[in-house]
């Protein structure tokens, strides 16, 4: 099967999604299908290149060329509309991969819809987010799960995140392309059922399936215990945290219920220090900054619980999973996609709610016997999201497109 991916970011510009896009591409060549990536540009890469039998093709776009619009020139995201000069190179790319697929996976996929009608290739897009209907892609409002969508609230929240002159359109262009995917596209891939939930794929007439993010089979091979970075860590039990320090991922409810621990252990957060207050030295605890994959996968391994507090809905759960796959017991919040990825392997707690959350850490911590059975079915449970397991889902879905997906019924995981 010819595949052609559409992520607006691929190695060696890395990200969980672009994780995901990366590992899927790998995987389905690995597979024997013939696999290309339309990207976009990067300063200092090649507009053609090959990664492990995976093409790549880095498209221009006129967005890209208007710095003012980012804040991070080094990640120029897609517009939420198609992008004339992305679209036209798009089409050479099509014409000459004549993909039986594209797959779709961020705002880049919209650039592909002006050129739906012209190729016989069946449309997969993946909802990493909650992008289909939210304008910032998180589905908060004033720190908050948000409701849904509303005219008002959404120019709100999209001028307080873009400001006012980028704000608004994106908010009015996300609900019009919106509906233009949920038209254009014969399968949705939500990767949880609670991103289907929330973009309101039951009942509608997309069809669509739950297709979960995966990691690798091998992936604690990659584990790297030498890295420098690890030299700040604990000798003994610590906790752990992994992700930006800010309100919205739970940090300050942790800091709050790790204070109240008695004899508590050592709290390690790892990951960008984005909030100051959050991010200020504490006793007690670590503050390690960002850490490469195979270094926090290390960090998993010789961890004593993984915390996962979210206040507001996560699509997936990617770092609980890895620090699952580590064999570590995981407490979670009540968020979104998260504790559908734990199931019986972890403790969910209610998010925000500082007591419950230093209970469930209590407990745990005084009962090592619970926390190696706990730890055991992470293990286990964690091979549920294998490469080897979901892979071969994502090509059962390709086929399904390919056969007319639209005259099936949405199928839930």
């Amino acid at each position: 099967m010819r595949v052609l991916m559409l992520a607006q970011f691929y190695a060696p510009v890395v990200g969980g999604e672009e994780r995901m896009v990366e590992d899927l591409a790998r995987g389905l060549h690995a597979r024997g299908h013939d696999v290309a990536v339309a990207t976009l540009r990067s300063d200092g890469l090649p507009d053609t290149d090959e990664q492990d039998g995976v093409r790549i093709h880095r498209l221009p776009g006129l967005a890209a060329r208007l710095p003012l619009l980012f804040s991070d020139t080094g990640r120029r995201h897609a517009p939420p509309a198609p992008d004339p000069e992305t679209v036209r190179a798009l089409a050479h790319v099509v014409r000459a991969e004549r993909p039986d697929v594209v797959h779709g996976h961020n705002w880049l996929a919209h650039a592909y819809l002006p050129l739906r009608s012209r190729t016989p290739a069946a449309y997969v897009l993946s909802l990493h987010d909650y992008s289909l209907l939210c304008a910032t892609k998180r589905l908060v409002r004033l720190g908050e799960p948000c409701s849904g969508p509303g005219v008002e609230k959404c120019l709100r929240c999209a001028s307080a995140q873009y400001g006012p002159v980028v704000g608004p359109p994106t908010a009015a262009l996300t609900r019009v392309m919106g509906q233009a995917q949920r038209r254009a596209a014969d399968l949705l891939l939500p990767v949880s059922d609670a991103v289907a939930q929330a973009c309101r794929l039951p009942g509608g007439r997309t069809p669509w399936e739950v297709i979960p993010n995966f990691v690798p089979d091998d992936l604690m091979a990659s584990a790297d215990p030498s890295d420098p970075a690890l030299g700040a860590l604990p000798d003994g039990e610590f906790l752990l945290f992994a992700g930006d320090v800010v309100a919205d991922k739970g940090v300050g409810v942790l800091l709050d219920a790790h204070a109240q621990l008695p004899d508590a252990p050592p709290l390690v957060l790892a990951g960008r220090p984005a909030d100051p207050i959050l991010a200020a030295p504490r006793d007690g605890v670590v503050q390690l900054g960002p850490l490469s994959r195979a270094a926090l996968l290390a960090a998993w391994q010789r961890c004593t619980v993984a915390v996962a507090p979210s206040l507001t809905p996560e699509t997936f759960g990617l770092v609980a999973l890895e620090a699952m796959a580590a064999g570590r017991p995981v407490v979670v919040a009540r968020s979104g996609g998260l504790p559908g990825v734990v199931g019986d392997a972890g403790v969910v707690v209610p998010p925000g709610d500082v007591v419950a959350l230093r209970d469930a850490l209590a407990a745990l911590l005084a009962d090592p016997g619970r926390r190696a059975a706990l730890g055991a079915t992470a293990a286990e449970c964690a091979g549920t999201f294998a490469a080897s397991r979901v892979i071969p889902r994502v090509e059962a879905a390709y086929e399904r497109a390919r056969a007319g997906g639209r005259r099936h019924e949405p199928v839930a995981a």
